[in-house]
């Protein structure tokens, strides 16, 4: 039994020595096989496969890039100056639009034209950077090229520009009208805001002319934009608006003349009214435009004077500022109020309301001369 397990151990211990034999040739053979024989160190020869181009294809390659390069530059000006074109004519259009909008009447229209106007200077302060610079890459671009894509760009700019310095103009007439410096503005309809008038000489008339610049905000059946009065009379004069009609009264409400006219609520509106007392001639102007007129109104009557004088409410108690109705009182902006102790020629009439009107002033009430003192929160702005 002994002898029987020792022949066992002897040939266990042969079968795994040839097993390990096998494992370390299989070994050695796969790495020769994956080595072949060449260090791992050892890099390829590099093999430059390229082929020299000649004079005549890099001749050709650099003309092909020159021109390709021109045509990207000058693909690329001529979207620019069409973005720009665009640009400018959008602003136009929504400055332009925004000024010609009516104002609402819950609103003041001062406290919305003053940021409009400050974003037309800079939208025009913009336009003429943007122009200039155009007008440069213009220059610079070749004199051919110039002439057929930018003509026609450039001669469009010039006509944004010039429509630019016009919306420019008439913002600055609707904001103080024909060279005034300075208007009273009453913000609100107010039975306390109101403004006085102290001529140097006595109000004593038997004919004159009236003149004053408006621009209301809102208008009620009644509103008053000056009027003249005594303890005795307070309607001696009277000039006032009503929703569909002007009304000028002289020596009393059954003397009255209507115009039925509509003055533009947020705009400028030149008024007159004229007069006399031989015949009663009497007469009412908007804008330099005749509206009314009529004979035999308050024939024969003087103005007396001792009265008081004042714009934006009516003389109806004994003193200034006294009894006044709200539901009478202006709101908006006044501004050139004169009177003369005459009745002006039509002529006359025209260039009061002209460009130099806040330059001509009357010799009962100049504007800019008399005394005006606001009350109650009227205030003068420039």
């Amino acid at each position: 039994m002994h002898l029987y397990a020792i022949v066992v151990c002897v040939l266990w211990s042969a079968v795994c020595a040839d097993n390990s034999d096998d494992y370390e040739l299989m070994y050695v053979n796969l790495d020769n096989e994956i080595d072949n024989g060449l260090h791992p160190t050892e890099d390829p020869t590099p093999c430059d496969c390229r082929r020299e181009h000649s004079e005549w294809d890099k001749l050709f390659i650099m003309l092909e890039d020159s021109q390709m390069r021109e045509g990207m530059l000058l693909q690329a000006t001529d979207d620019v100056l069409r973005g720009e074109l665009r640009g400018l004519r959008a602003e136009l259009g929504r400055l332009s639009g925004s000024l010609a909008r009516p104002c609402a009447p819950a609103a003041p229209a001062e406290a919305r034209l003053a940021p409009a106007l400050d974003e037309l200077l800079q939208a025009s302060r913009d336009a003429g950077r943007r122009l200039a610079r155009l007008e440069g890459a213009e220059a610079q671009r070749p004199e051919e090229e110039a002439g057929r894509a930018l003509g026609a760009v450039l001669e469009e700019l010039q006509r944004t520009r010039a429509d630019l310095r016009m919306v420019q103009g008439w913002a600055a007439r609707h904001w103080l009208p024909a060279g005034c410096e300075t208007a009273i503005l009453f913000p609100m309809r107010s039975k306390k805001i109101f403004g006085s008038v102290h001529p140097a000489t006595p109000v004593k008339l038997e004919s004159f002319s009236a003149c004053i610049w408006v621009k209301a905000t809102d208008v009620l059946n009644k509103t008053i934009l000056f009027s003249y009065g005594t303890k005795r009379n307070p309607y001696e004069i009277q000039l006032y608006l009503s929703y569909q009609s002007m009304v000028f009264v002289v020596g009393g409400e059954e003397n009255r003349l209507v115009a039925d006219t509509v003055t533009s609520l947020g705009r400028w509106s030149h008024l007159c009214s004229t007069w006399k007392s031989e015949r009663g001639q009497t007469a009412l102007w908007v804008n330099g435009d005749l509206v009314a007129t009529t004979a035999g109104m308050a024939t024969g009557h003087v103005v007396p004077e001792g009265g008081i004088l004042q714009i934006g409410q009516e003389k109806n108690d004994c003193c200034v500022g006294g009894g006044f109705d709200e539901t009478l009182a202006f709101s908006g902006r006044l501004t050139g109020f004169n009177i003369w102790d005459r009745v002006l020629s039509n002529e006359e009439i025209r260039e009061t309301g002209g460009a130099d009107s806040c330059h001509i002033r009357g010799n009962v009430v100049g504007w800019g001369v008399t005394e005006i003192q606001p009350h109650g929160g009227a205030q003068y702005v420039s």
